[in-house]
């Protein structure tokens, strides 16, 4: 499900449906941030339902076979000589694949860990795909909308978790899942008015208002340049982007 491109109430109702389903958290580390050049160095995988919690996981470091360069080994703590003798992903990853093939797999900014995990396999002759995917950014952003920060650290201090050093796969990953828990226990506990108020304050961009709307870009634009919907720049991606309140009113306005 694309979350931006759909209404509020379709986006509670997903995430509750979700709620019983079995979730597959994954943190990786990595070389660097291009999944085409860089490799993963490290891995944790678990494995936990809202109900009983985590239940497994799993956690190696990788050889990636390549340098590791000298600014990741301050960010992660890994160093060269950590992963000279362990295994590299050809011997470690296909023993993941059994976890990373089951449940719904969500990671802290999913499209980076999952945009490695497809790398990785594929370079190993296996086209590896996750239909369900859940991403903690994401959510943090529509039920976290007045933190200055949704990065995985500063919500570690926001709730207090215990989990150890950041950066580290195998800290991060379990603290998603103490994130995914906190979330998830606002939208199943919270009343629906006062989670769809949160989902309001989203920023979305006029892709995802076209999407919204079933018009095309232009037509978006041409909209929303006539309307007094709450706007932003976003020097981050150079686009003016929209309250998803004002979208949804406006939508609400449009087929009555």
């Amino acid at each position: 499900m694309k979350i931006n491109a759909n209404r509020s109430t379709d986006i509670l109702t997903y995430y509750r449906h979700l709620s019983t389903e079995i979730f597959t958290v994954v943190d990786l580390e990595t070389t660097g941030g291009n999944s085409d050049r860089d490799r993963i160095i490290e891995i944790s995988v678990l494995q936990a339902t809202l109900k009983d919690g985590i239940q497994q996981i799993s956690t190696d470091l990788i050889n990636p076979q390549i340098e590791i360069p000298e600014q990741i080994v301050k960010f992660t703590g890994i160093s060269q000589q950590m992963v000279s003798n362990v295994d590299s992903s050809d011997r470690i990853l296909p023993e993941y694949l059994p976890m990373l093939q089951t449940g719904v797999l969500t990671a802290h900014n999913i499209g980076f860990d999952y945009s490695f995990l497809k790398a990785e396999y594929y370079r190993l002759g296996i086209d590896y795909r996750a239909p369900i995917q859940l991403c903690t950014v994401m959510l943090s952003r529509l039920l976290l909308p007045h933190l200055p920060s949704r990065s995985l650290p500063k919500l570690v201090k926001h709730y207090g978790f215990d989990v150890g050093k950041s950066h580290r796969a195998e800290s991060d990953a379990i603290a998603c899942w103490l994130l995914l828990e906190k979330l998830f226990s606002q939208i199943l506990n919270a009343d629906d008015d006062e989670i769809l108020n949160l989902f309001g304050h989203q920023w979305l961009s006029i892709e995802d208002i076209a999407m919204i709307l079933q018009i095309s870009v232009n037509e978006a634009e041409d909209l929303v340049a006539a309307t007094t919907i709450k706007s932003r720049f976003s020097r981050h991606r150079q686009v003016n982007l929209y309250q998803r309140k004002g979208v949804e009113d406006l939508a609400e306005k449009l087929s009555s």
